[in-house]
């Protein structure tokens, strides 16, 4: 399993990296997790439906940040993704926080992927 990410995944992760400084370690397990298992598992994740597009989109609801103890995978992080089967990759789309975003963006989703 190969795992790239987008360049505004990366704008993303360098935004929330000044406040959870564990996040570079939380991402390399769910890599991790991602290898075994890329495909939704409910209720943890679940595929966003209704974009228009053929590609597997993945939102994970449930990611365990060590920078905010007590919370484990109720930590409120959003992790959405593209899942490649027949290339074995991922592509990691959107990383946010559900206090400081309500949804996923689907401009960024489809802009990507249609």
């Amino acid at each position: 399993m190969t795992f790239d990410e987008l360049a505004e995944f990366k704008k993303d992760l360098k935004s929330l990296l000044k406040k959870y400084r564990t996040l570079n370690d939380d991402l390399t397990e769910v890599k991790t997790i991602l290898k075994k298992k890329p495909d939704e598992r409910p209720p943890f994740s679940f595929r966003i439906e209704n974009l228009g597009i053929e590609t597997c989109i993945i939102k994970v609801k449930k990611i365990a940040c060590k920078a905010l103890k007590g919370r484990g995978v109720n930590s409120g992080l959003r992790l959405v993704y593209a899942y490649f089967p027949d290339e074995q990759k991922i592509m990691f789309i959107e990383l946010y926080h559900k206090n400081e975003k309500e949804n996923e963006d689907k401009k960024r989703i489809a802009d990507h992927f249609k």
